[in-house]
C-alpha cells in the first residue's frame, strides 16, 4: 500500500480482530499504568520524589508503543509551556535518541533497494547509526566521489505498525467524538486521516526528496536558510542519501552560544521562514522539532527531514492573511465570516451571537496585552469558545496548528521571554505595505479603508510596526506603493483617497502630520522625491509631466506650518 487508504485498512483489520484487540489492550495497559502511577504518587504524597521516575516512564512507554506514539511525544517535546521540565527533558530524547535496529538489517535494505553492495556504493560508512528516529535511522558516509553524506534507512516492517495504530485511532475518534464536550468530534476522524496521509507520505523517501528540492527552490533567495542536496542515484522509497549538515540542534543553547551563534537571530529566521511557508509559498514544514532544525556556524538555519509537509492553495493563503487583517483591525463580524471561509464554522452557522464572544475573547489581543500574544494564548481562549459555540478544527488546519505551536514552542525553549509578535507583526506589516501581489494589495486596501473612509492611523501603525525591524527601508516600499497608485489597478484606491482627503478635509489633520513626522524622522525629503521619480519612470513622459505639477503642489502640505 503506497498511500493511506482508510477503507482498505478497515477492511483488512475487520477480518483480523485478534490483532486489533491485542494492540488495543497493549496501548490501554501502558497508558493506564502511567495514569494510575501518577495518581498513586498523589495519594501517597510522593509526587515530588517520583517526578524523574514518571518522566522516564512516559518516554519509555511512548518508545515501546512505536512510531505513531513517538510522533505524539515529539510534538509534546516542543511545548515547554505545556509540559513540565522533567517530562520535557525525557521527551526530547524521542527526537533522535531512540533505539536503533541492527545495522546488518539496514545494510541489507540499502543493498536490496539500490541493487549494489554497500562497498560499491560508499567509500566509507559508519558501522553504527549516528542517529535513530521514529521512522528510520541515519548513517554518516562518504561517496567514492568524496562528498560527505547522510544515509537515511527506514525501519523494517513499518507500514503494518502504522496502519494498525491509525485504524485504532480512527475507530477511537469515531467512538468518542460524539461524547466530547468540545465541538471537535465531527472532525476527529478527518484529523486522523490527515495525520495518516502525512505519515504515509513521510515513509516514502522519494517523496521526501522531492519535497526537499521544492523547499530549497522556495528559499533559494534567502542566504539564511540551508537545505541539504539530494543524491538521487543513491536513493529509493526506503533509502535516502543527502548532503551532510554540520550544525547544532536548536535546543542545544550552550553549545551554540559557545560557538558564537546568535540564537536570537536564529529564532527570527525560524519565525519569519515559518510565516513565509504559510503565507507566501503555501508549502510548509509540518514537523519542525529540534531534531529537524540545526543552527550552523555561519548563522544559517538548516532544515532537514521533509517527510511531513503540506500545501495550501492560494485561496486558503489569502483567507489566512485576511483573517489576520481582520484580527488586527478588530473587525469581528468580518473575522467571524472568515472563520466560515476557513472551515472553523459551517456555512449555515448564525455568526451574530458569536461576534460579541469573539470580541470579548480576542478584544485585548492587540491592545495592552499585545506583547503577551502567542499561539498558546489564542488556542487557550478559543478552547473557551468551543464549549459554547460550534467552532471546529478543520482537518487541513490540524497540521498548520501543529507546525505553528511547535515552532513557537521551540522558540520558547531557546528564549523563555520570546514574544512571537516582535517578529510576526513586522513581517506581516512589511508584506502588506510592499503589496507585491494583487491579493496582498487588495488586503492592504481592506486594512486602510473602513466604511469607505481612509484610516490614516492604520497606515501610521503599519509603518511604525514595520520600522521596528531595523532592516526595513520604507523608500522601496513607497516606490512600490506609488507605482500601484498610478497604475490602472490603483484607480479605485486613487478615487477613495481623493474622496477621503476632500470630504474629510484630511490635508490639515493632526493624523497626517503625525504620519509625516513618523516618516521624515530618518528620511530626507529628497529620497521621497527619488522614490516618486522611480515610480514615474514606468510611465510615459507625457503622463509624468501631467502628474508632476499636482505632485509639486501636493508636497508642501506635509511641511510644518
Amino acid at each position: 500500500m503506497r498511500r493511506y487508504d482508510p477503507p482498505a485498512i478497515a477492511s483488512y483489520y475487520r477480518s483480523r480482530p485478534w490483532k486489533v484487540i491485542w494492540r488495543a489492550i497493549t496501548v490501554i495497559w501502558h497508558l493506564a499504568s502511567f495514569i494510575l502511577g501518577l495518581k498513586w504518587d498523589e495519594w501517597t504524597n510522593q509526587a515530588e520524589q517520583q517526578r524523574q521516575k514518571r518522566a522516564i516512564q512516559i518516554q519509555n512507554i511512548l518508545t515501546n508503543l512505536g512510531p505513531t506514539f513517538i510522533k505524539v511525544g515529539q510534538a509534546l517535546s516542543t511545548r515547554p509551556d505545556l509540559i513540565r521540565k522533567d517530562f520535557l527533558d525525557e521527551l526530547i530524547k524521542l527526537q533522535d535518541q531512540l533505539p536503533s535496529f541492527d545495522s546488518a538489517i539496514a545494510y541489507r535494505i540499502i543493498e536490496q533497494e539500490l541493487d549494489k553492495s554497500v562497498e560499491e556504493l560508499f567509500a566509507k560508512i559508519t558501522p553504527e547509526p549516528v542517529a535513530a528516529a521514529s521512522l528510520g535511522q541515519v548513517y554518516q558516509a562518504y561517496l567514492h566521489s568524496g562528498e560527505k553524506v547522510a544515509v537515511k534507512v527506514q525501519r523494517p516492517n513499518l507500514k503494518p505498525v502504522l496502519t494498525l495504530d491509525l485504524f485504532l485511532m480512527r475507530w477511537g475518534a469515531k467512538a468518542i467524538g460524539p461524547w466530547l464536550p468540545l465541538n471537535l468530534g465531527h472532525d476527529l476522524a478527518l484529523i486522523v486521516d490527515e495525520f495518516g496521509t502525512k505519515l504515509f507520505e513521510e515513509v516514502d523517501y522519494l517523496n521526501e526528496g522531492c519535497n526537499a528540492e521544492k523547499f530549497a527552490t522556495n528559499f533559494s533567495g534567502n542566504p539564511r536558510v540551508k537545505v541539504p542536496s539530494i543524491f538521487w542515484r543513491y536513493s529509493s522509497n526506503t533509502v535516502l542519501t543527502l548532503e551532510w549538515i554540520e550544525g547544532y540542534k536548536l535546543n542545544d543553547i550552550p553549545t551554540m552560544q559557545g560557538a558564537g551563534i546568535d540564537t536570537n537571530a536564529l529564532i527570527e529566521v525560524g519565525v519569519t521562514t515559518g510565516l513565509q511557508q504559510l503565507l507566501e509559498f503555501g508549502f510548509f514544514h509540518a514537523d519542525p522539532h529540534p531534531g529537524n532544525l540545526f543552527g550552523m556556524a555561519d548563522g544559517r538555519m538548516a532544515y532537514i527531514d521533509f517527510g511531513m509537509m503540506d500545501q495550501l492553495d492560494e485561496t486558503t493563503k489569502e483567507n489566512l492573511v485576511e483573517a489576520i487583517v481582520y484580527l488586527i483591525n478588530k473587525d469581528y463580524v468580518e473575522l467571524a465570516e472568515q472563520f466560515v471561509k476557513l472551515g472553523f464554522l459551517t456555512p449555515d452557522t448564525d455568526i451574530w451571537p458569536i461576534v460579541p464572544a469573539l470580541e470579548a475573547v480576542l478584544g485585548d489581543i492587540l491592545g495592552q496585552s499585545v506583547r503577551d500574544f502567542n499561539f498558546k494564548t489564542i488556542t487557550d481562549r478559543f478552547s473557551e469558545l468551543m464549549y459554547e459555540y460550534p467552532f471546529r478544527v478543520p482537518a487541513k488546519f490540524a497540521l498548520i496548528i501543529r507546525s505553528l505551536v511547535t515552532q513557537e514552542g521551540l522558540a520558547l525553549t531557546m528564549d523563555p521571554d520570546f514574544k512571537i509578535v516582535d517578529v510576526a507583526y513586522p513581517y506581516i506589516a512589511r508584506r502588506l505595505l510592499a503589496g507585491e501581489s494583487p491579493q496582498l494589495r487588495r488586503r492592504l486596501i481592506d486594512v486602510l479603508f473602513k466604511d469607505s473612509k481612509f484610516q490614516w492611523s492604520r497606515l501610521e501603525n503599519l509603518i511604525a510596526i514595520a520600522r521596528s525591524d531595523t532592516n526595513f527601508d520604507i523608500i522601496p516600499t513607497a516606490e512600490l506603493g506609488l507605482r500601484y497608485l498610478l497604475s490602472e489597478e490603483g484607480a479605485f484606491l486613487r478615487r477613495q483617497i481623493l474622496l477621503a482627503l476632500v470630504e474629510d478635509d484630511r490635508l490639515h489633520t493632526e493624523e497626517v502630520r503625525r504620519l509625516w513626522n513618523l516618516i521624515k524622522e530618518d528620511i530626507h525629503p529628497n529620497r521621497i522625491l527619488d522614490a516618486a521619480w522611480g515610480a514615474l519612470a514606468d510611465f510615459s513622459r507625457e503622463g509624468a509631466a501631467a502628474l508632476l505639477p499636482s505632485m509639486q503642489t501636493g508636497i508642501p502640505f506635509f511641511e510644518e506650518k
